[in-house]
């Protein structure tokens, strides 16, 4: 395929890099990289070793001490060329997204200009990364902080979205004066080297040394658990499940490590009978089955009022019954493959579960199979019917499975069923009643990370701070001030004047 030689990606590929160079190693284990949209063969990536990885480390040690330096517009403006060059990039790596994850083109596409649009967020970044000037009570003094750099920072990203959450991470991470080792998901290790290779050029191109973008491409018993337990380290940011995080969570604070953790989603909108339903529906429908609900902000639970359940069921199965599932690289199609068989073995478990806890399945719920359907990653996007309290309900299964559920009276109702789960990433109300979206919005309302009033759970923009509470793990990147997480905060205090003030008025005779 075209964008595969346009990416530089060989038949057989190096999992390792420091910025331009490859390690060579061959003998740490091999991906046999597939697409899930038709099963068929992309490439090979050897897996890195521990002792690529020491490598790996010690050049990125070496590069912060250079990178740091370099003042922070300036780190802006190489941040700017990357920008510059995924453009040019930009169809051939939105094509391999889609190719080797299986979301929409059009998907794929987006993913890549969310890529841009956190460069061009980066590079406004650069020039304002502010601290407090403070009111001393000391005569003479002035007090105020600033932030530094951190060092190193690792980004494990998760295979849903291959190269934007990295982007989040690594174009601020870059501003903030950090440099950045990103180990990506095993699923998807193709649009990470794709990405090295372009970053390789604008390194090439300013004549900067390695290790201020690296990859590492191995198993997480082993490249994973080093980095995790790595003092030289400082911050690690964490896309994945909560079982991940957890794990992860408790390793890295042991050595007093920072972690961002960006973990499982069980996004619910709610319906009161004061929505608009032409701005509901289709809103509820990306959000259920888009990226075939594999998205940390898929919505998988529908509250509803029940005085317009029946009306909104109605339309609900309407508007499934009109979706198009097929290859995601044609663009007439809404819906595209589940990552593997192990997904749609998930899938099917999770429904089964919902059946045995007296949940109805409404619609979809099957295999999809004949032509275009060989390689048995396509289903089809289900409707359940359930109560909030269902154990399989309370728990994010990684696929487009909408559970529908009623409420009755007041919208603080709805909002008590809303919070009733242990995740809490994103979240929505449709209604064109002032009070109720206020109310859901206020300290009373949505418990998540990401609270919205009349637009769907999914689609967050680079600009906002993204992540969530309670075990979503609190993490926050990309936008607002998120920038704080990547380096180390300092006061400091100058006295200017020529006497020494001590604190509760001690005083030394000397």
């Amino acid at each position: 395929m075209k964008f595969l030689k346009n990416l530089r990606l060989n038949f057989d590929n190096y999992g390792s890099s420091s910025g331009r160079e490859w390690n060579k190693t061959k003998n740490s284990g091999k991906l046999k990289i597939t697409s899930p949209t038709d099963g068929k063969f992309i490439a090979n990536v050897f897996q890195c070793s521990e002792n690529d990885y020491e490598k790996i480390i010690n050049k990125a040690e070496s590069a912060f001490k250079t990178w740091r330096n370099i003042p922070a517009p300036k780190r802006g403006e190489i941040v700017r060329q990357i920008g510059l060059k995924l453009r040019e990039y930009k169809n051939d790596l939105g094509m391999l997204v889609s190719y080797e994850m299986g979301k929409s083109l059009q998907e794929g596409l987006g993913e890549v200009q969310e890529m841009i649009d956190i460069c061009d967020f980066a590079v406004g970044q650069s020039r304002q990364l502010y601290g407090f000037t403070i009111h001393s009570e000391r005569p003479n003094h002035r007090m105020f902080d600033q932030y530094h750099p951190l060092g190193i920072v690792g980004v494990v990203s998760a295979f849903n979205f291959p190269v934007a959450v990295w982007a989040w991470n690594a174009m601020i991470a870059a501003v903030c004066g950090d440099v950045v080792v990103w180990k990506p998901s095993s699923k998807v290790p193709l649009t990470a080297i794709a990405c090295q290779n372009i970053v390789g050029e604008v390194l090439k191109e300013n004549n900067l040394p390695e290790g201020i973008f690296s990859l590492i491409v191995g198993k997480g018993s082993t490249i994973g658990e080093k980095m995790l337990n790595d003092k030289r380290v400082p911050l690690i940011s964490i896309t994945g499940s909560t079982r991940v995080g957890k794990h992860a969570n408790e390793v890295i604070a042991k050595r007093f490590g920072k972690v961002i953790l960006e973990l499982g989603g069980n996004n619910a909108i709610i319906i009161t009978p004061n929505a608009n339903l032409k701005m509901a529906i289709p809103a509820i429908v990306f959000g259920a089955v888009g990226t075939c609900g594999q998205r940390c902000t898929s919505t998988r639970r529908l509250i509803i009022h029940d005085s317009i359940y029946e009306k909104v069921k109605t339309s609900l199965l309407k508007a499934y019954i009109s979706l198009k599932i097929g290859d995601p690289l044609d663009e007439t199609k809404h819906v595209g493959p589940l990552i593997d068989k192990d997904a749609v073995d998930m899938f099917l478990l999770a429904l089964t579960r919902a059946k045995k806890e007296g949940g109805k399945i409404i619609y979809g719920g099957n295999v999809l199979s004949g032509k275009g359907y060989e390689c048995g990653t396509y289903i089809m996007p289900a409707i359940v019917e359930a109560e909030n309290n269902y154990k399989i309900v309370q728990e994010e299964t990684f696929a487009p499975i909408l559970y529908l559920i009623k409420y009755k009276g007041k919208v603080e109702n709805a909002i008590e069923l809303h919070n009733g789960v242990v995740q809490g990433l994103s979240s929505a109300i449709f209604s064109d009643n002032l009070q109720e979206a206020e109310r859901f919005l206020s300290s009373c309302g949505s418990d998540c990370g990401i609270a919205n009033v009349n637009i769907g759970t999914s689609g967050a923009e680079i600009g906002g701070a993204f992540g969530g509470e309670k075990e979503t793990g609190g993490g926050r990147e990309s936008g607002s001030d998120a920038w704080k997480a990547y380096m180390r905060r300092q006061t400091n205090t100058i006295n200017y004047g020529s006497t020494l003030p001590l604190a509760q008025g001690i005083k030394f005779e000397i």
